[in-house]
């Protein structure tokens, strides 16, 4: 079957590298159309799935990633015609230089070709990473987990079916309905169809794949995102930022997880602080000292600095400086998202340049790290890591360069 799979995306591939960007904005427009056109059929899917979460328990926030309703699947098809509306990277010449030969040498923007994709319980990620491995000219084969299977085979046959009627390739997207541990090792280990493999969702996942995959892996990294409250902040900001940052969608990997306070501020901020979270009931795990501030917080462990909750729960830690809070936020952090508030402009600068995370913010919400935010249009992961791409990841960050040569009839010496 997966022999099968690798071969037909393959071929997609091929076909898709000979696209222009008109054919395949048509491609996604269509798309587009049928995931709203399928609406009924996607969301009766997606309930089979949810009944079964709620059935096995599980994590509030998971069933939130995992849930559909039409506002979301709206969304997903906005997405599609977003991505289409974007300009097209495949083609563009970065360089073109000559050389004393007379040969013209330059780069030329162009698919990665396969992608793979292993993602959890996040029926979006089906319809993003088609979207722009679509755009950027690649075929993408998709192994989500058993907890959406039932609503990513819906989305996918929509996805194909939109596909066809514009008369383009159906088999761009594929997905592995094959939801055994041992396929996903099977899929890890297909150099000769796959060129590169992202992995999306809990920090189990993205180990066991990096771990176990003989693919190159693009790691995109799970989110330990700390806000800073700096000794100049101001403290209606601060908890305006705090709240959207940790309330308003705990599932998610760029959501607050830890706060970090300067101890000049804590006797009066940590109050307002709590009062604000409260009307969410998000629980603060605090060291020694702000609890004592604030009895009501709950003594943190080691592990709570480290700790990517998915919960409405927080560590909180105070510092004398914005050095100490960079230093404890670099030895904690996911390398994901960071935030300092403050009004003075060195520390922000400060921050910017020493902290090292994928994006850096001053005054303003952790959760802006998306495609989405950033005008890409969607995203097919956030990469913490540092070789090819970093944060989300959007049309550009799914192609590669090719050198392109042009001669007269030169020749070697």
């Amino acid at each position: 079957m997966l022999e099968q799979i690798g071969k037909n995306a393959r071929q997609a591939a091929l076909a898709l590298n000979a696209l222009g960007s008109p054919q395949k904005n048509l491609g996604l427009n269509a798309a587009a159309d049928a995931l709203l056109h399928d609406t009924g059929r996607i969301m009766a899917a997606n309930e089979k799935d949810l009944h079964a979460a709620r059935k096995k328990e599980m994590h509030p926030g998971l069933v939130d990633r995992l849930m559909l309703n039409p506002a979301r699947l709206q969304a997903m098809a906005d997405g599609l015609r977003c991505i289409s509306a974007l300009e097209d990277p495949v083609g563009e010449v970065l360089s073109m230089k000559q050389r004393p030969n007379g040969l013209l040498i330059g780069q030329k923007r162009v698919p990665i070709g396969v992608i793979g994709m292993i993602y959890e319980a996040r029926p979006n990620v089906t319809a993003d990473a088609f979207g722009l491995c679509f755009k950027s000219g690649n075929a993408v084969i998709l192994k989500g987990g058993s907890d959406a299977l039932e609503s990513n085979k819906a989305i996918v046959t929509a996805l194909q079916a939109g596909l066809a009627s514009a008369g383009l390739p159906i088999l761009a997207v594929q997905l592995i309905e094959d939801t055994n541990r041992e396929t996903a090792r099977e899929l890890m280990r297909m150099n000769q169809y796959i060129d590169v493999l992202i992995p999306r969702g809990g920090a189990g996942l993205i180990r066991y794949v990096v771990e176990n995959s003989t693919v190159p892996v693009i790691e995109t990294g799970t989110g330990n995102c700390h806000i800073f409250v700096d000794e100049s902040a101001d403290f209606s900001m601060a908890s305006d930022i705090i709240f959207n940052a940790k309330t308003q969608r705990i599932g998610v990997c760029n959501a607050c997880e830890s706060l970090v306070v300067h101890k000049k501020i804590a006797k009066e901020f940590l109050p307002l602080l709590k009062k604000r979270l409260d009307e969410k009931q998000v629980e603060i795990r605090a060291d020694e000292e702000a609890c004592a501030i604030m009895p009501a917080f709950l003594p943190a462990c080691e592990e709570d600095w480290g700790k990517e909750y998915l919960d409405y729960i927080l560590s909180l830690k105070l510092v004398d400086s914005v050095e100490e809070a960079i230093s404890h936020i670099n030895t904690y952090n996911t390398g994901h998202s960071e935030a300092i508030i403050t009004s003075d402009y060195a520390n922000a600068r400060k921050f910017l340049d020493q902290v090292d995370a994928a994006a850096v913010y001053v005054n303003a919400s952790t959760r802006f790290t998306d495609g989405y935010e950033f005008g890409f249009g969607g995203e097919i992961g956030i990469s913490t890591q540092k070789l090819h791409a970093r944060g989300p990841m959007g049309l550009k960050e799914l192609t590669t360069t090719k050198y392109i040569v042009y001669g007269d009839g030169q020749v070697r010496p």
